[in-house]
C-alpha cells in the first residue's frame, strides 16, 4: 500500500513539473476579461428581466 503511495505522488511530482503555469500578466488578463463578462451578462440578462416583467404587467393589466 505504502509502495503504491510512494508511486503515485512521484508520478503527481512528474507530472506537475510538465504544467504550463500562466505568467501574472496573462492571469491578469483573464480575470478581466472574466470580469467584464460577468458585468456585460449581468447587465443584459437584467434588462430582458425588466422588459418581461413590464411586458408580464402590460398583459395581466
Amino acid at each position: 500500500m505504502i509502495g503504491k503511495t510512494n508511486e503515485f505522488l512521484a508520478n503527481v511530482k512528474a507530472e506537475l513539473k510538465k504544467v504550463t503555469w500562466p505568467t501574472k500578466k496573462d492571469t491578469y488578463a483573464s480575470t478581466t476579461v472574466v470580469i467584464v463578462l460577468v458585468i456585460l451578462s449581468a447587465v443584459f440578462l437584467g434588462g430582458v428581466d425588466m422588459i418581461l416583467s413590464r411586458l408580464i404587467r402590460l398583459i395581466l393589466g
